[in-house]
């Protein structure tokens, strides 16, 4: 129940302590996940299913290239950054008696 535990996980995004008790305790689904990711089964998996699927011919090895460009605001293309520009506050004057009118 373990494996279906960390697929319901990696499937919702739900925090590992909604995971439902049906799969067991969220600590033991967290450790077993945790020890795969860390021994490299997590890695190994991808290629692993790869390898088996074109070996029956399962693979179909297409490439497709895209040369669409995209051009980015110039803030994402390293543009150099301004500070915040702020609208000088003028003086205040005041004067010294009010005006005739």
């Amino acid at each position: 129940m373990t494996v279906n535990g960390i697929l319901w996980k990696l499937r919702t995004g739900a925090p590992w302590r909604d995971l439902p008790e049906r799969y067991g305790l969220w600590q033991s689904v967290y450790d077993r996940f945790r020890r795969w990711q860390a021994d490299g089964t997590w890695a190994r998996l991808p290629e692993h299913v790869q390898v088996r699927d074109d070996v029956v011919g399962a693979v179909e090895w297409t490439v497709s290239v895209d040369s669409t460009v995209v051009r980015a605001h110039q803030h994402a293309a390293g543009a150099p950054k301004r500070g915040l520009r702020r609208p000088l506050l003028r003086p205040v004057r005041h004067s010294a008696a009010p005006a005739d009118d």
